[in-house]
């Protein structure tokens, strides 16, 4: 009887996936409205394998930097200050390229109450990610006061990889935090599909409000949330039911995700886009309008971009091996908007933004999204249809190795790089340093700027 139910539910997911498959989801090739070619400005360089950036949105025009192995940066007046912002090596698993310090968030109203937001793979936690308060320092504003940290969340791990860590205030002044799937390869565990762990999730917390047993509230209107109620077997309707989760995590946002590792809200909008890094053949960026009410499943592990998973190698009429959908494998989920092949384009998704500064008119309203691998650059947007677009638009001559995005006060959006090994274990001190860079059009370089070479 279970097996018949299982059966029936994939194939109502797969009637559904297919209907919004209508719209075909975006790949490389496109042509997004008014592109221009652009450029990456460096604005520092001497970075410990940075690995994220924001800004506190308080007038200063500063940014925050993560220094992987432990330690914030501030760029102030564009330059580097010597001194950072907080330094916690001693407390930061760092040795293997998807542990470290992650990100650094400041709160809505941080200019009145100062208070700031870190996530990192904690050292004596076995790698656990640690969600941190902090409030600035009274005596010095560049500074966090170490000794005001508190803990706010605690997220085990069963293997070194998939942490996600990112996180991000919305425009609901909520903040949301990406969580991977929990490592080793494939979802083994299958959590992205398992909505009594918070693994392979997005989550949506208050941090403005604790209750007895957490640090932090439940926002009311969470698609997971299960008040305690009677058992009514007749008269309530399929659609009632579909929504009694009573084992759920209320903290879940959205489901179904491998490693969402970067993540970006349109500030115009509030729209949301997720770069979930993929397994061996696609990478994909999830969409999510702002008018939603959460609860959307994207598909992990039963898809991975818009195919099923797992792909089988089969060889084709010209003896090649090639990977292909099994036969009558079920579409499960939201598909992806864009995404992209390990065949000629790269291994391992970065979203940078949406770019809604003033300065550069013609980037507005483009989502940037990079790779790891190969260091190229799309912006993705949709056209005068609606329909998506991803076209490239940079392909550097030595490739950079992106590591996150950012934006600025002013809505210009920045990419930074690391030439971290991925193996393990590594010291990020003995690495190639990396650099911050920003994205502008590439006929509005300033006069005796440093540029990423371009492919010739």
């Amino acid at each position: 009887m279970k097996t018949q139910l299982s059966l029936l539910v994939l194939a109502a997911a797969s009637l559904l996936s297919v209907s919004r498959a209508a719209e075909p989801v975006a790949q490389p090739g496109g042509k997004i409205p008014g592109a221009v070619p652009i450029a990456l400005v460096k604005v520092a360089g001497g970075l410990v394998d940075p690995i994220h950036m924001a800004s506190p949105h308080d007038g200063s025009g500063r940014l925050f930097v993560c220094e992987r192995h432990g330690v914030v940066r501030v760029i102030k007046n564009g330059e580097l200050l010597p001194k950072p912002a907080l330094d916690i090596k001693d407390k930061t698993l760092s040795s293997f390229l998807e542990e470290g310090l992650y990100a650094i968030e400041f709160h809505p109203a941080f200019k009145t109450n100062r208070k700031v937001y870190i996530s990192y793979a904690d050292l004596w936690f076995n790698g656990a990610t640690m969600l941190m308060e902090y409030t600035m320092s009274a005596k010095n504003p560049d500074v966090i006061d170490e000794t005001s940290g508190r803990v706010i969340m605690q997220l085990d791990f069963p293997y070194c990889n998939h942490h996600g860590g990112k996180m991000k205030f919305g425009p609901d002044n909520y903040l949301y935090i990406g969580v991977g799937d929990g490592g080793w390869e494939g979802d083994v565990l299958n959590t992205g599909q398992d909505l009594h762990t918070l693994l392979g999730k997005m989550l949506r917390i208050d941090v403005n409000k604790s209750s007895a047993d957490r640090a932090y509230d439940i926002p009311k209107d969470n698609p997971f949330l299960t008040p305690l109620q009677q058992m009514t077997l007749f008269g309530v309707s399929e659609e009632q039911f579909s929504k009694v989760h009573p084992k759920a995590r209320p903290e879940i946002w959205a489901y179904g995700i491998r490693n969402p590792w970067t993540f970006s809200f349109d500030r115009k909008t509030g729209d949301l886009y997720i770069a979930d890094i993929g397994q061996n053949h696609w990478e994909e960026v999830d969409f999510q309008l702002a008018s939603s009410k959460g609860g959307e499943n994207y598909g992990w592990k039963y898809m991975c971009g818009s195919h099923p998973f797992p792909l089988i190698l089969k060889k084709g009429p010209d003896g090649k091996l090639a990977a292909v959908a099994p036969e009558n494998a079920p579409l499960v989920g939201v598909l992806p908007v864009a995404e992209y092949s390990h065949v000629d384009q790269g291994i391992c998704i970065i979203g940078l933004g949406v770019y809604r500064g003033k300065d550069y008119p013609a980037l507005d309203g483009t989502y940037f999204v990079s790779d790891w691998g190969t260091g190229k650059i799309w912006g993705l947007k949709r056209d005068a249809t609606a329909k998506w677009q991803m076209q490239e638009l940079l392909d550097l001559d030595t490739p950079l190795r992106p590591t996150s995005g950012g934006e600025d006060e002013a809505g210009n959006i920045y990419l930074m790089h690391a030439t971290a090994n991925y193996g393990g274990p590594v010291d990020p001190l003995t690495s190639e340093r990396g650099a911050l860079w920003k994205i502008v059009p590439a006929n509005k370089v300033p006069a005796g700027a440093t540029t990423a070479p371009l492919q010739k």
